[in-house]
């Protein structure tokens, strides 16, 4: 377990662009980051979970959780082993008769599952070390693009064309009401 590294779950945020979920997790004793875009439904089970909402009848992370239990099986920890082709791969470690058993996972399914066995959620290091994010790193990697650009190199057409979308919605607006209407009849008359 020592290529492993434990995290925990940092946030739950929205993409403003799309409404997808992303889940944040968070380096143990660091300040790395590992964002992993999920879905809907698994966030909002994740958020129940973590904020111990109390549901009339068992959600499915619920359900997968009491099957463990009533197996004899004792989940151990969840894992994000992999990071192929832009896609996370989770594994969810579980005890049984002495024996390990490793069942193939989301991470989103895993960390739902985490959360409510209140196990310990590891990463790969080789999949922190190559998504991880340093958010001091990042923004300073970002300042010097900005500084090492010329200001004679920056054309106004990207401007243009990003206010453009802004431009069309203006014209689109329907901004004529009653009394507009009733507005221009008079002037008609005068």
């Amino acid at each position: 377990m020592s290529d492993m590294v434990e995290v925990v779950i940092d946030s739950i945020r929205v993409s403003l662009m799309s409404q997808q979920r992303i889940v944040i997790l968070r380096e143990r004793d660091a300040e790395r980051y590992l964002p992993i875009w999920i879905g809907v439904y698994e966030a909002e089970s994740i958020t129940i979970a973590l904020q111990e909402v109390e549901v009339a009848r068992p959600l499915t992370h619920d359900l997968l959780k009491n099957i463990f239990t009533q197996l004899g099986a004792r989940i151990l920890r969840v894992e994000v082993v992999a990071l192929r082709d832009d896609t996370f791969y989770g594994n969810i470690v579980a005890e049984v008769n002495g024996r390990t058993l490793n069942v193939d996972s989301r991470p989103s399914d895993a960390l739902a599952i985490a959360v409510r066995a209140h196990v310990p959620i590891l990463v790969a290091r080789s999949v922190m070390d190559s998504a991880g994010i340093i958010p001091e790193e990042d923004l300073q990697d970002e300042s010097e693009e900005i500084d090492s650009v010329p200001a004679d190199d920056v054309e106004l057409e990207d401007g243009e064309e990003r206010l453009s979308v802004f431009q069309d919605f203006l014209n689109n607006l329907d901004i004529d009401s009653d009394d507009d209407e009733e507005d221009n009849e008079e002037d008609d008359e005068d």
